[in-house]
Parts: C-alpha cells; sequence; structure tokens
C-alpha cells in the first residue's frame, strides 16, 4: 500500500527533528576523562557563545616554556548559574590569573574540557561536574 503525500511529508518532518541531535557530543567522545589537568597562567581570550563558550589562557609549564591553552566551557547560561559573570558585569576578563582543573583532549593537543575555575581571591566556580559517562 503506497504512503500518502501527508504521510510521506510526515515521515520526513520527523527524520529531520532528529538532525540536531547527531551534532552533539559526548564528553568522552573528545576528552578523555581519566586525564586531568591543572593549569594556572593568564586569559587571554573569553568567547560567550552558544553552545560553548571558550576560554584560552597563556602558562608557563615545568620546563619554563610558554604554553597557549584553550578550554571548551558549557554555554553563557550555565556560566552564569554558575556564578561566573562577563567581564562587562564585573567578572572573568582577559588579564585574570585563573586556575583551571580540566580533563585533556584525546588528540593529544593543549585543548581541554574546564570542570573548575579558580580566580586569584580564591572563588571556584564549577562549570563541569557530571557523569563522565553521560552522553
Amino acid at each position: 500500500m503506497p504512503f500518502s503525500r501527508s504521510k510521506t511529508v510526515g515521515v520526513l518532518g520527523l527524520l529531520c527533528l532528529g538532525i540536531p541531535a547527531l551534532g552533539h557530543h559526548s564528553v568522552q567522545a573528545e576528552f578523555d576523562v581519566n586525564k586531568p589537568v591543572t593549569v594556572t597562567g593568564v586569559v587571554t581570550k573569553l568567547e560567550w557563545v552558544n553552545p560553548h563558550s571558550f576560554l584560552s589562557v597563556d602558562a608557563t609549564d615545568a620546563n619554563g616554556k610558554m604554553t597557549h591553552w584553550s578550554f571548551e566551557m558549557a554555554g553563557p547560561g550555565v556560566l552564569r548559574r554558575a556564578g561566573i559573570s562577563r567581564t562587562d558585569r564585573g567578572g572573568l576578563a582577559v588579564g585574570n590569573m585563573v586556575t583551571v582543573n580540566a580533563v585533556l583532549a584525546k588528540d593529544g593537543s593543549d585543548f581541554a574540557l574546564v570542570k573548575t575555575l579558580t580566580l586569584p581571591d580564591g572563588r571556584t566556580f564549577t562549570i563541569w561536574g557530571g557523569d563522565p559517562n553521560a552522553k
């Protein structure tokens, strides 16, 4: 029995609903939750964008070499709920010294997912504390 035009459109519509879900990745797809890293350095760039914000930090490693780190964070709404505000609201700013606890990217680059962020005044913000097995 052939499909009617309305049934065909309905099925195609349902298939299209699943497309946005394909773009999101699990934490474990990109990051190794068994490889934590702590980096202390100066914020060089902040990108408050959806679906993930980004933080760039210049840090000196144990050998005295300057390393440029990039960190993925949650989106702006989640950061606000965690207590972090934008520079224009008196919050995190380029030039701040920060300590970042994160998990390394699987590709071995200087890229990681932020778990906590600590400012020089001692305030610590939990950005990601979820189940590492969650998708």
